[in-house]
């Protein structure tokens, strides 16, 4: 963990970060993820069930313990996105982008003028409810801290991967493995010789622009592969997967005691 600078901030300085997608909806959980350590959260809203009033209680939660809050959105509109940011999240983590044009529409949607068209008010919780303190204007500060990533997913957005780099909002390209599997005809073979070189071909296009780039890593092996290859925006794991390992390994070590 590292709140002396804001996640952004890490990313832009090259920073590897580590995080892990959350899908529980459990305050006391996200607590458990920042006390083990972990740089980051992905609150994954597209494949878990959550209202805005529980996004903002796990925000909270991260907070207290420093770690960052990241919304994975549940599609790419401007609505969700406001939402997140409102409450309070680090970043908003878009996916479902099949085109550079909604692309572009969504992170614009992320900051304030005159870098975009984000919806104004400073009465909601991340401006401390109309009573912001900071020396930096709340418009200012939140432009310079939310951090904004757009997914990579579909051969849609892999082909126009060009188009997708010149948004100057975007700061993270996130490539989805098991999507673009998927996508390729190949579900699942997040190790297929074709997708692996799809996955590394965006690598490099993304590094060349400037922008950074993350992905999502099930074992050591990857990260250190895809660290390797530039990759500073690691999304380990999930709460979900960490636990039911765990629970299948208690009752393996009980059982075999027997």
């Amino acid at each position: 963990m590292n709140k002396k600078f804001s996640l952004r901030e890490r990313i832009l300085n090259k920073e590897v970060v580590i995080g892990t997608f959350y899908k529980f909806n459990s305050q006391a959980i996200v607590e458990m993820i920042g006390i083990a350590g972990f740089d980051f959260m992905i609150v994954d809203t597209e494949h878990s069930n959550y209202s805005s009033y529980d996004i903002e209680g796990l925000i909270r939660a991260a907070e207290c313990v420093g770690l960052s809050s990241v919304i994975r959105v549940r599609e790419a509109i401007a609505e969700d996105v406001l939402h997140a940011l409102d409450s309070g999240a680090d970043g908003v983590q878009i996916p479902s982008i099949s085109d550079v044009d909604t692309a572009e529409k969504v992170c614009k949607s992320a900051k304030y003028y005159p870098e975009g068209n984000r919806g104004f008010t400073t009465s909601h919780r991340a401006a401390m409810y109309s009573a912001w303190n900071k020396n930096e204007k709340y418009t200012d500060y939140s432009n310079k801290h939310s951090l904004v990533i757009a997914h990579v997913e579909n051969l849609e957005m892999a082909e126009n991967i060009d188009g997708l780099l010149k948004i100057p909002q975007l700061d993270v390209v996130f490539v989805g493995p098991g999507d673009l599997s998927q996508a390729m005809g190949k579900p699942g073979q997040m190790n297929d010789p074709e997708v692996v070189a799809l996955i590394e071909k965006i690598f490099v296009n993304v590094l060349e622009k400037g922008k950074a780039v993350g992905i999502y890593c099930g074992t050591p092996a990857d990260v250190k592969k895809y660290v390797g290859l530039g990759a500073t925006y690691i999304a380990y794991g999930s709460d979900m997967t960490a636990l039911s390992t765990a629970l299948s390994g208690l009752v393996k070590s009980a059982r075999e005691a027997l």
